[in-house]
């Protein structure tokens, strides 16, 4: 038999994650290949970078997917634990799990940028008229997301003294501190009265930026206190620069305190605007297929001898 497509193999997940507790991404993908009793060779294939087996791939967006919609959920790196709304499903003899029941959550949706599918999942998702390279863009759109939530994902499978050397590494890699030979230093450990780091503004150090970095999960939003004891700290530092680097998200409380703070400029970015940076400043990822997209060139055409 061929390789199934990555919806056919929700069924397979849920069932191996219905005992509730935490399958990591090796046994997920094996236990797929059980179910449909792959062959060697079906298991080994590899997609055209051959970087990664075409199971693991289908298997790994089947994943995203369910994630999206809510059905399961990521505990640390590659591990995962089926939710409330995914048990539900599951015990749902007469629920066929594919890409309409996944429509039926918001996330989904939003994650699929279609909003106006109904809740109840009567006016599922269809591709509309869009042009090849509108297809294109939304294809690359997607594997952007994915591969956002794959490097949180990794992220918080770290240490809190991992996530601060990143950081860091990070600031370098975006052109802080210019050529030094060490622009930055992790300064992150007990009693740090809330710096992890400094990383020099410019190549003559006339200015620092001071950095906290905070490896939270989702679910752990920096509030207004946090932020305050970070302008607390820069303040007995004699500083007039931090940026605070959380992998979860800010909450409101936190925006307005950074907007209202004049003794020193504070920078926020949340878990998403990290892993855009990492991707776009090559930071834990690395190129697996490049495309060229080209166009007619109406100036030659137009220049032409009559």
């Amino acid at each position: 038999m061929s390789i199934p497509t990555y919806n056919e193999f929700y069924d397979s997940i849920l069932e191996l994650l219905s005992d509730g507790q935490i399958h990591n991404s090796k046994e997920t993908i094996e236990y797929c290949a059980n179910a449909f009793q792959l062959s060697d060779e079906e298991r080994m294939l590899r997609i055209p970078s051959n970087r990664q087996t075409v199971l693991a791939n289908r298997v790994g967006w089947a994943r995203t997917y369910l994630k999206k919609a809510g059905l399961i959920t990521a505990h640390q790196r590659g591990q995962y634990k089926i939710t409330e709304a995914g048990l539900t499903a599951v015990k749902d003899k007469n629920a066929k799990i594919d890409n309409d029941y996944l429509s039926r959550f918001p996330e989904f949706r939003k994650f699929i940028n279609n909003p106006s599918v109904d809740p109840d999942g009567s006016n599922p998702p269809k591709e509309p008229n869009k042009t090849p390279q509108e297809i294109i863009n939304d294809a690359y759109e997607k594997i952007m997301q994915q591969l956002s939530d794959e490097l949180l994902e990794n992220i918080m499978g770290q240490t809190p003294a991992f996530f601060e050397r990143l950081v860091m590494e990070l600031l370098e890699k975006m052109g802080y501190g210019g050529d030094l030979i060490r622009p930055s230093l992790v300064t992150g450990k007990t009693g740090d009265e809330g710096i992890d780091g400094i990383i020099r503004q410019d190549v003559l150090g006339f200015d620092k930026i001071y950095v906290q970095a905070k490896r939270w999960a989702d679910d752990h939003t920096v509030g207004g206190p946090e932020i305050q004891k970070f302008a607390g700290a820069l303040m007995g530092q004699g500083a007039s620069k931090g940026l605070f680097i959380t992998t979860s998200y800010f909450s409101n409380a936190a925006k307005d305190f950074v907007g209202k703070h004049l003794s020193a400029r504070i920078v926020l970015i949340d878990g998403e605007k990290l892993a855009q940076l990492m991707i776009k400043y090559g930071l834990g990822v690395s190129m697996v297929h490049s495309y060229e997209i080209k166009q007619i060139d109406g100036d030659y055409f137009s220049d032409g001898e009559e």
